[in-house]
């Protein structure tokens, strides 16, 4: 009696899980491309691997290919969803594995995603990626409220002029290193962009927790081969459970991961104690955060749902880290290879940071009067944006404009689609024209959401005016004190890992300004 109820049960639980997977691999895929048909088109589900196979192929044929200097790149980075535009229209959906991923490129539907944030929620990333884009990145609901709120402090106006004394003293450090480089003619050849690497993770260092690059460089290149193996993993089909499967890259990135906990709980741990061993407090990202979730703790009373936890701001530290080197030192090496291809603009750079600062040290203050500065940094952002594409993930049936989305659907933003659409931009949509910003993003737009470099709505990201405030200061140090144009040897071939970057660096020739 028992063997025979124990086999019922065993045949049961294979029913249950055969049934899974079945609706996993086919049932449910096939239920949602009904659903989507009619409304926009796609190409029909293939099991398991859906799309991911032939966009991974196009994206390595594409990227094996040489180019000449032009900043039609979206063939280039973003292959596949370029042509499955091109072939089904404007809006239309691909297979990422077994879930259908509508594209919007419309800017309006655009709009009402990035504002709608309870209708479109952050996808649930592969476990392996959560370790790369922790904390405020991927929370929803009153956790990334709670989160935000409490971290919003700590990058307001006056905080981030606080600081901006620490990101003239980093920028001064990596001029220092180039005018040491430089021959008897006052000018070198040189790869500028582990330099740029170098100085976002030495400015998010010490402005996150008061400790110069030195200190910090493990971090930074753990995070930066974490984000290679995760990238890696990325461009394969999802499958739930695989992650357990000891191999060599699972392995690594989960030893990475504890590495940088372990580093940045010492971190904390010394900071929390430095106040009770009469340490004054250094007014950096860290111990604003401390001292704000101390502070919402105070207020709402200390249980669990109050304020953060270790854990909580271990993510939100590793989010420091990562977020705010990748995306400053993306724009800044684009914003360099610009100003060398384009000798003129970067002649009216120098000029206005010259008129408004001379020779004498970068301020804050000045900064709002580098009009020229901003329209090029802003082109930049629209050409080479530092995320090519925003994803979000349906939970509940949804109207978006004229679509009826079923859960289980997931959106495409695609950025760099966008930002380079003739139809929106006019027929000069690939060309660096940074005056087209001259009367504010608003009259470029024409109103419209075209332009989302960062973001857009409640979610916008919070170290915006972090990284633009950094790119301001060390493009006028830079053009204070050198002019550059693009050497022989440099190869345009942008890629992404995380960020839009030059896979083979941004070699320049430097020459001395005499002032």
């Amino acid at each position: 009696m028992e063997a025979a109820l124990a086999t019922i049960l065993i045949l049961i639980l294979v029913l249950v899980c055969t049934w899974k997977v079945l609706n996993w691999l086919w049932l449910r895929p096939k239920r949602l491309e009904r659903l989507l048909r009619g409304q926009v088109q796609g190409n029909p589900y293939k099991l398991l691997v859906g799309d991911m196979k032939e966009s991974a192929k196009m994206l390595t044929e594409a990227s094996s290919k040489t180019m000449t200097f032009s900043h039609d790149i979206v063939p280039r980075v973003l292959p596949f969803d370029q042509h499955s535009v091109k072939k089904h229209g404007k809006n239309c959906f691909i297979w990422v594995g077994p879930s259908p991923r509508v594209t919007i490129t419309d800017p309006d539907l655009i709009k009402d995603v990035l504002n709608k944030i309870n209708d479109f929620n952050k996808p649930e990333l592969n476990p392996l990626a959560r370790l790369l884009l922790p904390g405020l990145l991927r929370y929803e609901g009153q956790k990334w409220s709670k989160h935000r709120r409490i971290i919003n402090p700590a990058f307001k106006f006056e905080k981030l002029k606080n600081m901006s004394p620490l990101f003239v003293e980093c920028c001064e450090d990596m001029i220092s290193k180039w005018e040491e480089m430089l021959s008897k003619d006052g000018s070198c050849e040189m790869d500028v962009w582990p330099f740029l690497q170098n100085l976002a993770s030495d400015v998010i260092s010490r402005t996150s927790f008061g400790s110069s690059f030195e200190e910090g460089r493990r971090i930074f290149q753990l995070l930066k081969e974490q984000a290679e193996l995760i990238s890696k993993i990325a461009t394969k089909v999802y499958i739930p459970g695989w992650r357990f499967v000891p191999t060599p890259i699972h392995r690594r990135v989960k030893e990475i991961d504890r590495d940088i906990k372990a580093s940045l709980q010492d971190i904390i741990n010394k900071r929390e104690k430095a106040p009770k061993e009469g340490e004054a407090t250094k007014n950096d990202l860290l111990d604003m955060l401390l001292e704000s979730n101390h502070r919402e703790i105070q207020e709402h009373g200390n249980n669990k749902n109050v304020g953060m936890n270790h854990e909580d701001v271990i993510e939100e530290c590793k989010l420091f880290y990562f977020a705010g080197q990748e995306t400053t030192a993306a724009l800044l090496v684009w914003t360099i290879i610009l100003l060398s291809r384009y000798p003129d603009w970067q002649v009216r750079a120098r000029e206005e940071v010259l008129q408004v600062f001379g020779n004498r040290k970068i301020d804050f203050d000045g900064l709002s009067h580098l009009r020229i500065v901003t329209l090029v940094l802003y082109e930049v952002l629209r050409l080479y944006p530092p995320i090519i594409g925003f994803s979000r993930k349906i939970h509940k049936d949804v109207k978006l404009g004229n679509l009826s989305l079923p859960a289980g659907v997931q959106l495409l933003l695609p950025t760099i689609l966008v930002q380079h659409d003739c139809e929106l931009w006019g027929d000069d949509a690939e060309e660096f024209k940074p005056e087209r910003f001259s009367e504010g993003v608003l009259k470029a737009t024409n109103g419209k959401t075209s332009f989302f470099p960062f973001g857009g709505g409640p979610r916008i990201c919070i170290g915006q005016n972090f990284s633009l405030l950094e790119a301001k200061i060390a493009l006028s140090l830079i053009l204070q004190r050198f002019s550059f144009q693009l050497s022989p040897t440099y190869t345009h071939a942008p890629f992404t890992v995380v960020t839009l970057q030059p896979r083979y660096g941004a070699h320049v020739i430097l020459s001395k300004v005499e002032m």
